[in-house]
Order: C-alpha cells, then sequence, then structure tokens
C-alpha cells in the first residue's frame, strides 16, 4: 500500500513537479534550509544523471541515475569525502590511489553504500540491465548549488566548462 507523506517535497508544495509525458520528477536543490524527505522515494523518482537536492556550507546531497553500460567516470576529489548509497541497481565500484592502479573493487547491489576518502581515484560502473538509482552525500559540497545534469554528456560538459 502506498502511503503519501506530507514531507515528500513532490506532494505539498510546487518544488517538484511531474512530468506526465516523461515520468520523470524535476526537483530544485533545497539548501539550506531545513529540510525532510525520503531518501529513497526521492532517489527512485529521479531520471537525470544528476541533481543536487540539498547544498550547504559543508555538505551536498545528489541523487543520479546511471543508465546501463554507463558510468560516472573516473575521478578524484582532492578535499572531500563521498558517501553512495545504492537503491536500484548494480554496479562496480572501483577504488585507487593512481588512476592507473584501480587496485579495490567490489560489486555493489540495492541498499549497499560506499565511501570514497578523499585523493581516492574511483568510479561506479552500470554493469546491469536496469539503470543504477543512488544518492551521494559529499562533504564539503562538489557541485554548485541547484545543479542539474540531464545526462552524461551534459555532466561532462559542465564540468569541462567550469575546469
Amino acid at each position: 500500500m502506498y502511503k503519501a507523506y506530507p514531507s515528500y517535497p513532490w506532494s505539498h508544495n510546487n518544488s517538484a513537479t511531474n512530468n506526465p509525458d516523461t515520468g520523470y520528477t524535476r526537483f530544485k536543490d533545497y539548501g539550506p534550509e531545513p529540510f525532510v524527505v525520503n531518501i529513497e522515494e526521492a532517489t527512485m523518482r529521479n531520471n537525470t544523471f544528476r541533481t543536487a537536492l540539498w547544498t550547504g556550507d559543508y555538505l551536498q546531497l545528489t541523487l543520479m541515475c546511471i543508465n546501463p553500460k554507463e558510468d560516472i567516470g573516473l575521478e578524484m576529489h582532492p578535499d572531500l569525502d563521498q558517501f553512495i548509497r545504492i537503491e536500484a541497481g548494480q554496479g562496480l565500484v572501483k577504488m585507487g590511489d593512481r588512476k592507473d592502479y584501480l587496485n579495490f573493487q567490489e560489486m555493489v547491489y540495492p541498499d549497499y553504500a560506499f565511501i570514497i576518502p578523499a585523493g581516492k581515484w574511483h568510479n561506479l560502473i552500470n554493469t546491469g540491465k536496469e539503470p543504477i538509482k543512488l544518492y551521494s552525500i559529499y562533504a564539503p559540497p562538489q557541485h554548485p548549488f541547484g545543479t542539474v545534469h540531464e545526462t552524461k554528456a551534459a555532466a561532462e560538459a559542465a564540468e569541462e566548462h567550469h575546469g
């Protein structure tokens, strides 16, 4: 039985909208105000590659959808730690001290979480037949307030533009 909770951003105000043609839910960045959300429901409704859901001075919450055969992209954050939880899909996490030597590799599935320490090269590759739905917490924030990247290509173009 589905129960609508008034704390869902899409049920009590117009800050998130549902597009009946695509089935996508559009979210906004709620930071830095106090915020309550059913994170599983929000994560499952997200169909963008990356959306910042809450950005504060010291932490950021993003939602991601990684399509089959797609990956986040090999990257390293020198000054922040990252937490990722998988709500749907499956993938391979790779990490290491050098971009050409990712000696840590683990499969991840729904309800798995992993932590990426600052300075570690990392990637998440979708190895399944359905999108990976995840949320990620960066401390401190990684992306500008209000970031929405509809696709991986849009995310790569934005990151290239911002250096």
